[in-house]
């Protein structure tokens, strides 16, 4: 049975998941037709044959299209995946080992290659990373400060001569701290070294251009920016060295195997124009909204602001508030919310089932039993002024439940 959500639930767990905007469901609604109908539009886009050269060309358009968003100099920089998940996956065993390959060829004999990440990474890239430790890779974990900030001191302290990769997120989906991307991967390539960031959480929330960037690959997924869910995208710099992770049929230039989603291409591509065309109001907007949350919070007895986010501050995302709750666990507070008619989040949703304490805030210097209290209020394109104000009209009857 199909759980009903009442009209006037107020969503405000973005960071999880973006509703499908209106503009990435009319660049899909073609693709969405039945039967014999389908055939103008639902091609395999790797055949020869009319409908698939005309799937192909929509495509292709879809990725000129994330390209220009993303700043990238060529169309063909970009790779469509799965998701943010394929994409990270993909960037850090792939191009840790093409990296390490390279300085093997190179003369560096048999150096045991080193990658760097970061403490406070989606688990999509903690968990390849791990990956290859099992691989016969050195892996460093390198620490943000209390503030969810990985500086460029501390990542200079753990590099290394045999150091291959580098990655480290734009923004956290938890606190959302803006990570120093440009200084970060200048570091990186004094040393060596490449370097990657996923930048999920920062497209459409803070200005983001991988050539600014100066990174040599780069994750994004649809659906945090009100594209469609299943769909996400790889940017690999031009003459970046990579080995494909998807292996099989050798499309998108032998680099991601599998048949293309060209709806979902669609889709993705009308939301990332929007999102970057919106980008700034929003990013002003929405800033508002957060600095309004965090004061009113920081009112309420025994509620406390995870990290410290000044008033119109950049260094951290707009959309997201972050704050710890004593006496109260995450999944206590989620669900008295969301009776209340909201729906928000103790943390990253790719973790939620978990009774682990939040790595992220564990790394940030958070102890255990405050970290269980973490509650997570994140929002986007669709989250009115109203709707904040009603949450925060509810906030006393949840944490005084009767």
């Amino acid at each position: 049975m199909v759980a009903k959500v009442p009209e006037n639930y107020v969503y405000l767990d973005y960071a999880a998941t973006a509703p499908l905007c209106e503009e990435a469901a009319q660049a899909m609604a073609p693709y969405m037709v039945p039967g014999r109908a389908n055939i103008a539009f639902g091609g395999n886009a790797n055949s020869l044959h009319v409908p698939g050269r005309a799937a192909f060309s929509a495509l292709e358009d879809a990725r000129r299209a994330i390209a220009r968003a993303l700043g990238a100099t060529r169309p063909d920089e970009v790779v469509l995946t799965s998701g943010a998940t394929e994409a990270d996956n993909a960037a850090i065993i792939g191009l840790a080992q093409a990296a390490a390959h390279a300085r093997r060829l190179g003369g560096a004999g048999g150096a045991q290659p080193h990658v760097v990440v970061s403490a406070i990474e989606h688990d999509a890239v903690l968990a390849p990373a791990k990956r290859l430790e099992q691989m016969g890779f050195s892996v460093t974990r390198v620490q943000p400060d209390r503030n969810g900030f990985i500086t460029v001191a501390a990542l200079e302290q753990v590099m290394r001569p045999e150091t291959v990769l580098v990655s480290v997120m734009a923004a956290n989906s938890e606190v959302g701290s803006v990570q120093p991307v440009a200084e970060l991967a200048r570091t990186a390539h004094a040393a060596g070294a490449l370097f990657h960031t996923d930048a999920t959480q920062a497209l459409g929330k803070v200005p983001v251009n991988v050539v600014d960037w100066g990174c040599d690959a780069a994750s994004f997924s649809a659906h945090k920016v009100g594209g469609p869910k299943g769909v996400g995208a790889l940017y690999v710099k031009s003459r970046t060295p990579f080995d494909a992770f998807m292996l099989g049929g050798g499309q998108e230039a032998g680099r991601r195997s599998g048949t293309q989603n060209v709806c979902g291409a669609a889709g993705f591509a009308a939301a990332i124009q929007v999102a970057q065309e919106k980008q700034a109001d929003e990013q002003a907007r929405l800033g508002a909204l957060r600095d309004k949350l965090y004061a009113v919070l920081a009112e309420k007895p025994g509620v406390r602001s995870t990290v410290q986010v000044a008033p119109g501050s950049q260094d951290y995302l707009p959309n997201i508030v972050h704050v710890l709750v004593d006496a109260l666990e995450s999944e206590t507070l989620i669900l008295r919310f969301d009776m209340r008619g909201f729906g928000v989040s103790g943390g990253s949703a790719c973790s939620s089932h978990s009774l682990e304490p939040s790595h992220v805030l564990r790394a940030i210097g958070i102890d255990a039993d405050a970290a269980h209290g973490a509650l997570r209020i994140s929002m986007g394109r669709y989250t009115t002024a109203e709707d904040v104000q009603a949450f925060l009209d509810a906030i006393d009857s949840v944490l005084n439940w009767e």
